[in-house]
């Protein structure tokens, strides 16, 4: 009994490859076909992703991160926070930032011909020199705070606060503007852009703690803590918050709730890997089925090919190792191309955009991976029809 010759890999690539190049035509456009499905799987899924990227900064710049934690007011006298709250916090493990401002209960006005009974609505606050990276504040005009400067009559303004005292810019080269606190004459070095994560700060007068001491007869005593931790363990950062403040009296202490924009954040993260999921799944089934499609009709094609073939001898495992190789390198071809310009078309957008650049490496790797497997999957039914095709039947149509 004579045994079939088993194509080696490389004989059994070159009969995969022959329908490819004997018409090309038809080849590039099924290959483009298919490029088109795994291209759109990629930009459907990297540009959202870098959207999303930018949506979750915007949040997190927001505060996703941040507690902040007051003295209970309700109550006479008022409580307040210990002098060493910000160095008791520090030793939280997830904390990442601890800031703090007290109020000096004093008011500040435009000059002293102003009214010096009316604060026109300002607080005057003791600032630690890091509470703009706390709080996510940004400088609009001037300085902040430095230490040298903390220790004399300088402040820095709110957005409100500076709208209200009529001092909305700094020029370089000219006299800085002076407000008074306490009858007493401060130099005003800078003034702070909106803050959305605490309006408060909007509406205050900020001065060096030391000088608020010296100064303005400040007590030491923070009125509010700015918490930051470790995203993930918000929830638990808040648990033993109060606690940590305040040992001996910890129902004293107010610790506000995760921000709104972390439960935001975290929906939107979950709305968008949904969304990847059900648009990469789509975009592959449209791949595989025009794939499925262009190997049936290229067998309905090639029939004639196919008797020739069994008759020489070719067995029926050889005509499907032929075709479904076929399928295989044609799906590749369109999945590498697909990758590559879902890859180029994401960059662009997200650079256009000012997003960050963020390509799941799932969605990559479906591009070329997604279109093997489609390959094989598209290409079972033509192979085995092809197969199944006697050379009387095949030869029929010549």
């Amino acid at each position: 009994m004579i045994r079939p010759v088993r194509l080696a890999p490389l004989d059994l690539l070159g009969l995969g490859l022959l329908g490819l190049r004997t018409r090309p035509a038809r080849a590039v456009l099924s290959a483009l076909g298919i490029a088109v499905g795994i291209a759109t799987m990629v930009v459907v899924t990297g540009i959202p992703a870098s959207s999303q990227a930018a949506l979750l900064d915007t949040l997190t710049a927001l505060g996703t991160n941040t507690l902040q934690a007051t003295a209970l007011q309700n109550q006479d006298p008022p409580a307040q926070l210990p002098q060493s709250a910000v160095g008791m916090v520090k030793r939280i493990g997830p904390v990442t930032a601890v800031s703090a401002v007290g109020n000096t209960h004093t008011l500040v006005r435009r000059n002293d011909r102003a009214d010096p009974s009316s604060g026109g609505g300002l607080t005057v606050l003791a600032s630690h020199l890091d509470l703009p990276a706390t709080i996510n504040a940004r400088i609009r005009s001037g300085t902040w705070l430095s230490p040298a400067t903390a220790a004399f009559p300088t402040v820095v303004l709110g957005s409100v606060a500076a709208t209200r005292l009529g001092i909305t810019d700094l020029p370089p080269g000219r006299p800085a503007p002076q407000v008074m606190i306490a009858d007493r004459e401060f130099t005003v070095i800078g003034v702070l852009a909106t803050t959305p994560l605490s309006p408060d700060i909007d509406r205050s007068v900020l001065v060096g703690w030391e000088a608020a001491r010296t100064q303005l007869r400040f007590d030491g005593h923070p009125s509010v803590l700015y918490v930051q931790s470790d995203e993930t363990q918000l929830e638990a950062v808040r648990g033993v918050l109060a606690e940590t403040i305040s040992p001996e009296r910890p129902g004293q202490v107010v610790v506000t709730r995760p921000s709104d924009a972390l439960a935001a954040k975290r929906a939107t993260q979950d709305s968008f890997s949904v969304l990847f999921l059900a648009l990469a799944a789509v975009a592959l089934v449209v791949g595989g089925i025009g794939v499925a499609n262009t190997m049936v009709v290229s067998v309905l094609e090639r029939r004639s090919e196919i008797g020739l073939r069994r008759a020489l001898g070719a067995t029926r495992g050889q005509i499907r190792g032929q075709f479904l190789t076929e399928s295989v390198v044609l799906a590749t071809i369109g999945g590498v191309t697909g990758t590559t310009l879902g890859l180029l078309a994401t960059i662009g957008w997200a650079t256009w955009q000012r997003w960050p650049i963020v390509i799941p490496a799932e969605s990559a790797a479906l591009g070329v991976g997604g279109a093997v497997v489609i390959g094989v999957l598209a290409g079972v039914y033509p192979c085995v029809r092809a197969a199944r095709l006697t050379p009387t039947q095949a030869l029929a149509t010549v």
